[in-house]
């Protein structure tokens, strides 16, 4: 999406500026005709940006294998990366004790080198509920490095196709895999790309299919600090449907991990929470500068926890404000999935960049709306810095993902901002209070408000 935007025409410059200095409120679309000229489906330089990450990608995957970083080193042995707690926990299940997979630092240890061949130092912790532990049962049936090489590549189309669905166009195909935190994905075995196809679908078929909807919300409820805000955003917007298929399937997967991997294992899940907290929120264990949160930015800059927590909180209650307002407005729905989808992000304490592959979702309901109304002047410059961002974060030795991640979500602010503007009422209540003037220049005193 790091896309060159052509020239503003003159003509249209001098529209805008003489727009403000009138005060007249501009519509969604004559914002965007005061924009970029292009069109991203036929633009030349899309198509050669876009092809450029792709083929970088690829040849840093391959040229990681061919010297041993990737999946199995110049020895044949498995190379260290998160995907071993998966395989190492499905091993577990598959010799029946699925609740020594919560055992990190001995047991699920020991088998994740056993996977390896190898001794290395710490361990990779297994932070999820029992459900997902269907998933790992299954993956492990398999060698370690096919494991890890088909999770990534069955997962991997599941994402395109949403992110191609939402846009609405093929291009969509082309911005998905070019996205860079598809990279940071692949390298580490994660799940960033099921957690984007189901984060995806359940906003694209809200409307649409809401049962489904849910559906997808349930499943996503194997990966729970991605869904923070939906059940109060649900119940505000009034999405009911939604909202009780997400809470029945997320309801039916307790029952079935129950029944498939016994009461202890919800045990060792439960007890295992305030330790991950402890070992990862508080010790800082993986490195702070790679927890993308504003908690990841405050720790690493030396604040301590209790400052963190307060400030990730405040930010927590006033994205929900904000987002239980927005969905109970006129704003199109493609901005309100925006927004909840960013807000998401935003809002959790716990996020590392394979999980910005996530925020291809709102990004592609951005280029959905421009699509269909016109991109704003700056938009796409801001979608192109984002995802620079995301490009450079793994060299770099600080927080940064948070940035991207504020810059879509101006960028929304500012699409959803001027929609409101665009609708009647809220143009009316905005000449009323002095805010802006109609169309032709009002010589009489502004009504109060």
């Amino acid at each position: 999406m790091m896309i060159i935007v052509a020239a503003i025409t003159s003509t249209k410059r001098r529209a805008l500026l003489e727009a403000r200095r009138s005060g007249r409120i501009m519509t969604i679309h004559e914002a965007a005709r005061s924009g970029a000229v292009w069109d991203i489906r036929t633009s030349r330089s899309v198509e050669l940006i876009g092809f450029g990450l792709c083929a970088a990608s690829a040849v840093y995957l391959l040229a990681s294998f061919m010297q041993g970083s990737y999946l199995l080193d110049r020895e044949g042995h498995g190379v260290p990366a998160d995907f071993v707690s998966v395989w190492a926990a499905g091993r577990l299940v598959l010799d029946g004790h699925p609740e020594a997979a919560y055992n990190w630092t001995t047991i699920l240890k020991a088998v994740e080198e056993t996977a390896l061949g190898i001794r290395f130092e710490g361990y990779y912790a297994w932070l999820y509920p029992p459900p997902f532990l269907f998933v790992a049962a299954l993956l492990a049936t398999l060698p370690f490095a096919v494991a890890q090489a088909c999770w990534s590549i069955l997962t991997f189309p599941a994402y395109v196709i949403t992110v191609r669905t939402i846009v609405g166009d093929r291009i969509g195909i082309l911005l998905a895999c070019a996205f860079p935190a598809i990279l940071s994905n692949f390298m580490v075995g994660q799940n960033g790309s099921l957690s984007a196809a189901l984060l995806g679908g359940s906003l694209f078929f809200m409307e649409r299919r809401p049962v489904l909807a849910g559906c997808f919300l349930g499943l996503l409820t194997y990966k729970p600090q991605l869904g923070l805000l939906f059940p109060v955003v649900l119940i505000a917007g009034g999405r009911w449907r939604a909202f009780w298929a997400a809470a029945g399937v997320g309801s039916l997967l307790i029952l079935m991990s129950w029944a498939a991997f016994g009461t202890s294992a919800w045990i060792g899940f439960i007890h295992s929470m305030p330790i991950a907290a402890q070992a990862f929120l508080v010790e800082g264990q993986a490195d702070w500068s790679k927890l993308q949160t504003l908690f990841g930015i405050v720790r690493s800059l030396g604040g301590s926890d209790t400052l963190a927590w307060w400030l990730q909180g405040l930010l927590i209650g006033v994205i929900t404000m904000l987002l239980c307002g927005l969905w109970r407005s006129s704003v199109s729905f493609d901005m309100k999935a925006a927004a909840l989808a960013s807000g998401a992000l935003l809002s959790t304490p716990y996020l590392y960049m394979y999980d910005f592959v996530t925020l291809a979702v709102p990004m592609a309901f951005l280029v959905r709306a421009g699509m269909a109304e016109g991109f704003l002047r700056g938009e796409m410059i801001g979608l192109g810095g984002a995802s620079l961002l995301i490009l450079v974060s793994p060299f770099m030795q600080a927080p940064i993902g948070p940035l991207a991640l504020l810059i879509v979500a101006v960028l929304i602010g500012r699409r959803t901002f001027l929609q409101q503007q665009s609708n009647p009422i809220m143009r009316r209540f905005l000449v009323r209070c002095g805010a802006a003037r109609p169309h032709a220049e009002s010589s009489g005193r502004s009504g109060a408000c």
